[in-house]
């Protein structure tokens, strides 16, 4: 159990047999009555993010929550199909229980995929995939001045901004929280 005075961002509880991350939190005293803390937590199930009072002091159940490290071996009918790298176990995912990542997913990848009492949440991928560049307009040598960028298509068929100056076959850094280039590879 754990108190809602003890709160940090990222700490996972259990609300009506849901697993629920602290995103942001703060304690409050008024002048008159008792102290809440105010949280605004979102559903690891359903990704909805909800703003929510509680008590000083109220007890909330920790949520164990199970991050496996697995590698994504390929997809077929719309399945993805990831193994454990402990036990070989293959396990199937859809798309919307990957959500934005099957943008950066390739094969050989290894991501972590989250379970709550044996509930596939999702995958959590690495901060950074390198990707290639399969499809871009060619830069044109004097179009830098104004640092403008262009779209790119990439090895998984993901459109990401790039800077005039990466051609086709390029690798690059992207960033899987955001969708956005970083720096060449």
């Amino acid at each position: 159990m754990v108190s809602t005075n003890e709160f940090k961002t990222g700490l996972t509880v259990t609300i009506d047999n849901d697993p629920w991350q602290v995103v942001e939190f703060q304690h409050v005293k008024p002048g008159k009555g008792a102290a809440f803390v105010r949280a605004k937590m979102r559903n690891l199930a359903t990704g909805a993010v909800v703003e929510r009072t509680f008590n000083a002091g109220e007890r909330l159940p920790k949520a164990n929550i199970d991050r496996r490290v697995m590698q994504y071996l390929y997809e077929g009918d719309g399945n993805y199909v990831f193994m454990d790298n402990d036990t070989y176990e293959q396990t199937e995912l859809t798309k919307e229980q990957i959500g934005n990542g099957i943008n950066f997913l390739k094969e050989n990848m290894d991501v972590k995929v989250i379970s709550f009492e044996n509930r596939i949440l999702g995958v959590e991928l690495p901060n950074t995939v390198e990707l290639v560049v399969v499809k871009t307009e060619p830069g044109i040598r004097g179009d830098t001045a104004t640092g403008g960028n262009k779209p790119a298509t990439m090895d998984t068929g993901y459109i990401v901004k790039v800077p005039l100056f990466i051609n086709e076959g390029d690798h690059l850094l992207i960033d899987t929280r955001s969708g956005d280039y970083i720096q060449r590879a």
